[in-house]
């Protein structure tokens, strides 16, 4: 099937942080896309508690095209938690997901439904070529390790935020209302159908990321101990490494006083093993205490994000796809 043979109604959902001047680009280079695909399709703009003009600049849009959606969180909650806003508001068959940068060519997105007319439920858009520096990928290396456990390792390891997926795999996903978001987790949880492609990747176009290296660790954090059980399997064999380091102490102490009459001398052999074994103890609570403060703030009921205000999504406004 050729790219100018795909027919299928589009959501597009886009989280904006601070993007005040890339927005009507990106809506003028989104549109001719979107009109050559199919004959519904929508954009829906979630602000992220952006700190410029950013929702107003989203709220003339949707009062210049009827095709464009927009919801103003009432703060920043991340990106992954505006993506699940977005996507629980989308009324189309199929959800694309764009970052609002430009980084992500809209022109790429005809690539990713062609795949995902092959019979796949999740298609990400891989970039040809890695652009970030050294640190980064490899945070972003640790985010995926709890996905390698879930999805196939290869598609783990091609997971990024441009992806389109079918709609109807959020039903999976219905009822959850963490704070701790991943998308590709919870996308996990309702398909085994992945699939990734390359595509290009544009420079920024205005301004700098704003995912910090603070940033990419704590997401990683929240990935690795929101949604795995390994880091708790390495404490226990943390503890379990240590406890046949100190049989093994023991026996060595043992045997020299069998052998020598005497036990082992010096104050600095002591207090390293005492050193040692304290260590891997508060490592071992610091894992623990973790998975409890993310316990501790799901039981407090405390919403993944709270809508400030929306425009666009009067039941009897006309579409025209103006």
């Amino acid at each position: 099937m050729a790219e100018d043979e795909i027919h299928m109604n589009i959501s597009v959902i886009i989280p904006v942080y601070n993007s005040e001047p890339l927005l009507p680009e990106l809506v003028s280079r989104l549109h001719p896309v979107l009109e050559s695909l199919g004959s519904d399709y929508e954009l829906i703009l979630v602000d992220d508690g952006s700190r410029d003009s950013s929702w107003e600049v989203i709220s003339r849009l949707a009062q210049e095209h009827s095709w464009i959606r927009g919801i103003n969180l009432m703060r920043n909650y991340g990106q992954h938690n505006a993506l699940l806003c977005g996507i629980r508001a989308a009324q189309y068959d199929v959800v694309v997901t764009v970052d609002d940068d430009l980084q992500h060519p809209p022109e790429e997105i005809p690539k990713l439904l062609q795949k995902l007319t092959e019979g796949y439920d999740v298609v990400y858009g891989t970039p040809l070529k890695k652009q970030h520096g050294l640190w980064r990928n490899i945070i972003a290396q640790i985010t995926r390790l709890p996905l390698q456990g879930i999805m196939d390792a290869q598609i783990a390891r091609n997971a990024t935020a441009f992806r389109a997926f079918r709609t109807y795999i959020r039903d999976a996903f219905t009822n959850y209302q963490s704070p701790f978001v991943s998308i590709d987790v919870l996308l996990s949880w309702g398909t085994t159908r992945f699939a990734a492609i390359p595509v290009r990747r544009d420079p920024r176009r205005a301004g700098a990321s704003n995912y910090t290296i603070r940033k990419l660790a704590s997401h990683a954090l929240d990935m690795i101990t929101g949604f795995s059980t390994w880091p708790l399997r390495v404490a226990s064999l943390v503890g379990f490494g240590f406890t046949l380091f100190g049989f093994g102490v023991l026996i060595y102490v043992l045997g020299r006083y069998l052998v020598e009459g005497g036990s082992v001398p010096g104050f600095p052999f002591l207090a390293s093993i005492i050193a040692i074994f304290s260590g891997a103890q508060l490592f071992a609570l610091g894992i623990i205490g973790e998975y409890l403060a993310r316990m501790h703030f799901r039981s407090m009921g405390r919403p993944y994000s709270f809508i400030r205000d929306t425009t666009g999504f009067s039941p009897n406004r006309d579409d025209d796809q103006s």
